[in-house]
């Protein structure tokens, strides 16, 4: 693939970044297993989400003072829809599998589109619909393993509806100037709104050092990194394409599963894993050959104020 074109190398290189991105979320699927045994889920996201914004403040505060109000509002709203949906996710974690937890999350992939027609008027070719239809159909061989509809199944699809809001949301509002301030100030908030859940039981910290180790890399790497990369890619990717390109997240989960986790490599594995990925490849391909007029007028709809 040639990228000689300034555009195109900009949309590698933020396809890498939300690659890296799933990577590290997928990383952390059997350390949070582990952790959240000693450590409630509502005091570890707000552990976590607190070392991230604490070390991204003060590394880019220049940024989140240079941001304009317009912008600071943008993150403000991001960061309040994030955090809920985090909280919605692991409260309908806990009344229901962790299989079907992630294929209902997944459903950002579809709500996303769906929601960017009804009130962005967004359209998408029929090639990114059948995108994805494979990032679903490979979720779901990945992900169930029986599935029935309760409290944990619906409020789970509630914070697959905020997630697809969210990255409607950077799609709109990001910028490439703006991204490493927004990423901070969102940052901060999704600490602040996950404080609000974990603070009527009271704080559990980790206890030992390990436990501190995995905490440090899921806040720092998994947190602080990922939002900075998922926010600066999505001013140079449509949300429907960073939807897809985040479906690989239960990929990732399933490598390091059995290359740490000790699990066995299956046949659902590879069957799920390679629709996900042809997903990704039929949505980027999609980019690559996309007529200049549509280019132009993604890269356009990124920019406007919100």
């Amino acid at each position: 693939m040639s990228t000689s074109d300034p555009q195109d190398r900009t949309r590698v290189i933020a396809t890498a970044l939300l690659l890296a991105m799933t990577a590290a979320w997928g990383s952390t699927f059997f350390l949070i297993k582990d952790l959240v045994a000693h450590v409630p889920a509502a005091d570890f996201l707000v552990v976590r989400f607190t070392i991230a914004a604490i070390a991204m403040c003060l590394v880019f505060h220049r940024q989140v003072r240079a941001l304009p109000l317009a912008a600071l509002r943008a993150s403000l709203a991001l960061g309040v829809v994030y955090g809920c949906a985090q909280i919605l996710q692991t409260i309908g974690l806990e009344h229901t599998s962790a299989s079907v937890s992630g294929f209902v999350t997944g459903a950002y992939v579809v709500l996303t589109p769906i929601l960017g027609a009804l009130l962005l008027r967004d359209r998408l070719p029929g090639a990114m619909w059948v995108a994805v239809a494979l990032a679903t159909v490979g979720l779901a061989v990945l992900s169930l393993r029986g599935f029935a509809v309760g409290l944990g199944e619906g409020l789970t699809l509630a914070a697959a509806l905020l997630y697809a809001f969210h990255i409607l949301g950077l799609g709109r509002w990001s910028t490439p100037a703006e991204a490493t301030g927004m990423a901070c100030v969102q940052a901060v908030v999704i600490a602040g709104v996950t404080l609000v859940a974990a603070l009527p039981g009271g704080i559990t910290l980790p206890a030992t050092g390990g436990q501190w180790l995995s905490l440090l890399y899921m806040a720092l790497v998994a947190g602080a990194f990922a939002l900075w990369a998922q926010t600066w890619a999505q001013a140079h990717v449509d949300p429907t394409r960073a939807a897809i390109i985040m479906t690989t997240e239960p990929v990732f989960a399933a490598f390091f599963a059995v290359l740490f986790g000790g699990e066995s490599l299956t046949s659902r594995m590879l069957v799920g894993g390679g629709l996900v990925l042809a997903a990704m490849y039929l949505s980027e391909l999609r980019g690559r050959t996309a007529p200049p007029t549509e280019r132009r007028s993604m890269e356009a709809l990124h920019h406007e104020a919100p």
